[in-house]
């Protein structure tokens, strides 16, 4: 069978934000480079909560556009297991809120920006699984096009292709994680029902063991409800369906709602491989666990490391070399921009994790009753630090 080649100096699986990231830099670099998703519309369908912190989008250099962040926020709602409710304004909030996007449409203009830069991109392309020469070394993907068997040759491939990677498994780098290290999510989108449109809400406790539940507003009479419980605490698959019907079914501003979208998926809570490059690949976004472990966010992460993966293909390219020490500089540079907050927050959600809904409940009243300036992860965590020591034992030098 005739199997179409194509070839490039870098091929980019996966349409997020992290890889059309990743297709943007490397061909703004002048790099040849290839982007492809497997389904059928970029952003669709859509496996996220949508909320993006607002400071991390100037670094990048992204303008925020009307079309996709939809809600703007004035702060964020803590509210304990026993109802006790936080609430904070931007100003005390800082990097921790920001806009609830439409996903669909921002990740189209990311992809649209890749190609304005050069990129070709390539839908409905599945990759099917790595290209090795004689001697073993990556040399591209195979993929499947419309139908089509195709193959793409590449200097570096860089795997963008979320939770399930495979790309980065078949190339030789451990993906796997431990069940106290994955959230297993389902989130509605509703209307007729009532909330703050405003602001963000994060629900902790019993309620969503070893997560939480979220209320981010889509419009004024719609938002995002959703909710992450911790897979090892899950005894069967559809036990983060059982716990937002029962917090739905209890919580009387939910009592007229309506669903109009269902998504459901698993979201990676550590702070990254000990691994993210090997000889000619580096991983990006999900398919490196580069996620908040606290919060499960990823868009920021995603595009963070997409960029500094594109940069550093750019960088390989004019000596050639794509080993293992040379894609290092993405390592360096993801791990020196986000590796220390990462790696404070996976032992934060570790902990907190253990704790039962009555200490939860005290914590979220010191906080409320406390001074603080700007509430972060960074900053909270302090306070426990004072009253809680044993919450934080183990990484009280990143506090």
């Amino acid at each position: 069978m005739m199997v179409t080649r194509y070839d490039c100096d870098v091929v980019v699986v996966g349409a997020g934000p992290g890889g059309s990231m990743a297709a943007k830099y490397a061909a703004d670099g002048g790099a040849k480079t290839i982007l492809i998703e497997k389904k059928a519309e970029i952003g669709a369908p859509l496996r996220c909560a949508e909320g993006v912190s607002k400071k991390w989008l100037a670094e990048l250099g992204i303008e925020a556009d009307p079309a996709w962040a939809r809600a703007d926020m004035a702060g964020a709602i803590i509210r304990s297991p026993n109802g006790t409710v936080f609430q904070l304004d931007e100003s005390k909030a800082g990097a921790e809120v920001g806009y609830v996007l439409e996903r669909h449409i921002f990740d189209k203009r990311l992809a649209e920006e890749a190609a304005l830069s050069g990129a070709k991109i390539f839908m409905r392309t599945g990759c099917t699984g790595v290209l090795k020469d004689k001697d073993g070394k990556l040399i591209g993907i195979k993929a499947r096009s419309m139908g089509e068997e195709i193959e793409i040759y590449a200097k570096c491939i860089i795997a963008a292709d979320g939770f399930e990677s495979q790309v980065g498994r078949w190339a030789g780098i451990d993906t796997s994680l431990k069940m106290d290290d994955i959230d297993t999510c389902i989130q509605y989108r509703m209307t007729n029902v009532e909330f703050e449109s405003n602001f963000c809400e994060f629900v902790i406790g019993s309620a969503a063991p070893g997560g939480y539940i979220w209320v981010f507003p889509k419009s004024k009479t719609a938002a995002n409800v959703g909710i992450g419980v911790m897979a090892s605490k899950c005894s069967h698959g559809a036990d983060p369906k059982y716990y937002l019907d029962k917090f739905i079914s209890t919580d009387p501003r939910f009592k007229n709602g309506q669903i109009l979208e269902v998504v459901g998926g698993m979201v990676s809570t550590i702070p990254g491989l000990d691994d993210t490059v090997a000889d000619n690949i580096m991983l990006v976004g999900d398919a490196a666990r580069i996620i908040d472990p606290i919060t499960g966010g990823g868009i920021a992460h995603a595009c963070r490391s997409g960029k500094y993966a594109g940069e550093v293909v750019v960088e390989c390219l004019k000596t050639g070399d794509f080993s293992k020490k040379a894609l290092g500089a993405y390592e360096k540079k993801w791990r020196d921009r986000m590796e220390d907050k990462l790696y404070r927050n996976w032992m934060a959600k570790e902990r907190f994790a253990t704790l039962d809904d009555q200490t939860l409940d005290e914590l979220i009243q010191l906080i409320k009753d406390s001074d603080i300036g700007e509430v972060n992860v960074y900053n909270l965590l302090k306070i426990v630090k004072e009253k809680y020591p044993k919450v934080v034992e183990g990484f009280e030098d990143l506090i």
